[in-house]
């Protein structure tokens, strides 16, 4: 199956409300949903997913960080933005959890669908 495709699934699901039993993924869940992603989201420590966007001027990074901060307020997760001219970093993970769950590749593949 197609990257594109296998990223549109998880992408379809809906963030779960996390609260304090937040279920952080094993090492193997990890995997098996990291798949869907497509290029240039990297595991950082087993414990966030992290890519960086570049951009041809600070006008578009921030309008790209404004459209990533709506997506975040809409489905109730909410990554770490670094905004730089001509460059976003976006860093996602569970805080309750003190990792990665599921949420966390969901929000991803909404923002890689944005």
């Amino acid at each position: 199956m197609e990257n594109t495709s296998l990223n549109n699934q998880l992408a379809d699901r809906k963030c779960e409300e996390a609260g304090s039993q937040a279920m952080r993924l094993t090492p193997t869940g990890i995997r098996s949903l990291k798949k869907y992603l497509p290029a240039g989201w990297k595991l950082v420590k087993g414990k966030m997913l992290e890519k960086n966007y570049k951009f041809s001027d600070f006008s578009s990074a921030l309008a790209f960080t404004v459209q990533v901060g709506n997506l975040a307020d809409n489905v109730g997760h909410h990554p770490d933005i670094l905004l730089t001219y001509g460059a976003v970093r976006i860093q996602i993970f569970t805080h309750s959890a003190k990792g990665l769950t599921e949420n966390d590749f969901i929000l991803a593949a909404k923002i890689e669908r944005m």
